[in-house]
């Protein structure tokens, strides 16, 4: 990265709107996602080909993890669960392409992200418990507690964006300078780490999203919120 994180010049533009690298990037991982949910869902049969296998399998592992963290059947959330974690994993770990600038590592996709989270977190909520159900947790325990609750909804959107970009961006540099300074072999354990790092920041960010989400729409509400935020 040899630019400010919060810039991003445009390549061209459609219109209006500008089209940064970022954005390119990010179309490409999407269309990448996309051919891959279409060959690996096309012919699916009781007898399992390896492909079908390996989607059993991760499907498996999305529903687990939904079970054990947000204690409900994983039926409605495994789509978006499943994409969160599969677009942030291969975001982060596209900054392995050479010349190549992980989406993660800009403040707009980061945001986009944390927004489209807390957006789930409202529409599964009311969706559960009822439009007056939802907004009764803001009162929990206490009426009092009312502005507390509605801060909280905002600074922990706050908290996915920073830690995300400041993980995945922190990465970035350290393969830059030592790619500078050192030449090409050298960085390769750094490398090796970022994709591990890469892969840790996406489970963090989905079980994040998680956690949100069952608080949501269980009945504990606002109260089991503050036990897994705190």
């Amino acid at each position: 990265m040899t630019h400010s994180p919060l810039e991003a010049a445009p390549l061209f533009k459609l219109g209006p709107v500008p089209i940064t690298d970022m954005v390119i990037v990010t179309w490409v991982i999407m269309a990448l996602l996309f051919v891959f949910a279409l060959i690996v869902t096309r012919r699916l049969s009781l007898t399992a080909t390896k492909s079908q296998t390996t989607l059993e399998i991760l499907v498996g592992t999305v529903d687990a993890q939904i079970r054990d963290t947000m204690q409900v059947e994983p039926g409605p959330y495994r789509a978006l669960i499943g994409t969160i974690f599969l677009f942030v994993l291969f975001a982060n770990w596209s900054s392995l392409v050479p010349g190549v600038e992980p989406p993660t590592a800009h403040l707009e996709t980061d945001t986009a992200l944390a927004l489209i989270v807390f957006l789930a977190t409202i529409s599964y909520g009311i969706r559960a418990r009822g439009l007056g159900g939802y907004l009764s947790t803001f009162a929990e325990p206490s009426w009092i507690m009312i502005p507390l609750n509605l801060v909280e909804q905002i600074t922990r959107t706050f908290s996915l964006i920073v830690r995300l970009f400041g993980n995945i961006m922190s990465g970035v540099f350290v393969i830059g300078i030592v790619l500078s300074l050192a030449g090409l072999l050298v960085p390769i354990p750094f490398m090796a780490l970022d994709l591990l790092t890469g892969t840790i920041q996406a489970y963090i960010f989905t079980v994040l999203a998680m956690v949100f989400i069952g608080a949501a729409v269980s009945e504990g509400g606002s109260s089991n919120q503050h036990g897994v935020t705190s």
